[in-house]
């Protein structure tokens, strides 16, 4: 662990009216000249919340982007583990220390080591071994709006910690952006607030990339080499788009297997089908 000074925190914290005056750094920090995007939500998600944060991050899989959370539970937790999923840079900001003994929550310790070992980081403005407090989680949200390009949230009630980072959000001139909810949810009712005073909405990974600043048909050069064999000949084959009868012929698998195969692939953001052919992101 590490402390920073304020002439070497990242640039965008550097930006606000009231950046903190030391932060602590665990791991590595990523990239500057990424696009970082808080990711902040309900700590009791629905499934729909849950498959939304999940599908959206994937869909990031490939692109210059670091996602930063609160490694709280919930989407928070939720969050960080699609971005390992999706080999992203991932940042967890907590509202303690992060001594190992203080780290908030402590059923996320595994989670924060996880991070670490993916390259990842921790980053607090508390001392070390600062315990969780209410008024350190507000602390805690301006520094994850601070640090990122945009904030997306996923569920949240009306009186939600996550629309505080919202409103820091908007403070430091940064793009709100949030996913549309069933009208008969109670976390819906923040992401429906957030809309109705200008937030973007997102409803699919190629609205989050637009709004991150990605032309639509912009073809990043991604790094396949953690893929799986299979996988991988899906890709070969995909030099064209193919239909999906003719690729699984090509595959030259069980019927079941590839269709199973394909519907991962197209959940981590590979691979998308749309009128009668599978297209490779």
């Amino acid at each position: 662990m590490k402390d920073v000074s304020p002439n070497q925190f990242p640039h965008r914290l550097r930006e606000i009216a009231d950046p903190p005056k030391k932060l602590y750094v665990q791991g590595t920090l990523p990239p500057e000249d990424h696009k970082w995007l808080s990711v902040v939500g309900s700590r009791k998600y629905t499934n729909y919340g849950k498959e939304a944060c999940e599908k959206l991050i994937l869909g990031l899989a490939g692109y210059p982007v670091v996602i930063v959370s609160g490694l709280a539970l919930g989407i928070d937790a939720l969050a960080h583990r699609a971005a390992l999923d999706a080999k992203l840079p991932c940042v967890a900001v907590p509202g303690s220390g992060l001594d190992p003994k203080v780290l908030y929550p402590s059923t996320n310790r595994r989670l924060a080591d996880d991070i670490l070992k993916a390259g990842g980081a921790l980053l607090s403005e508390f001392e070390p071994d600062f315990r969780a407090t209410a008024w350190g989680f507000l602390q805690r949200n301006r520094i994850m709006a601070g640090l990122s390009d945009a904030v997306l949230v996923i569920e949240a009630e009306q009186r939600s910690g996550s629309l505080v980072t919202s409103k820091f959000a908007t403070e430091y001139n940064r793009d709100v952006l949030t996913v549309p909810g069933s009208i008969f949810s109670s976390t819906s009712t923040g992401p429906h607030m957030l809309i109705k005073l200008g937030a973007t909405p997102i409803t699919s990974s190629t609205d989050l990339l637009e709004a991150l600043g990605f032309k639509p048909n912009e073809k990043v050069a991604r790094d396949y080499s953690d893929c799986t064999p299979e996988e991988k000949k899906v890709i070969a084959l995909l030099a064209e788009p193919l239909s999906r009868d003719d690729l699984i012929d090509a595959l030259g698998i069980p019927t079941n297997q590839a269709n199973a195969l394909l519907s991962f692939m197209e959940l981590k953001g590979l691979i998308k089908e749309s009128a009668g052919e599978i297209h490779l992101l």
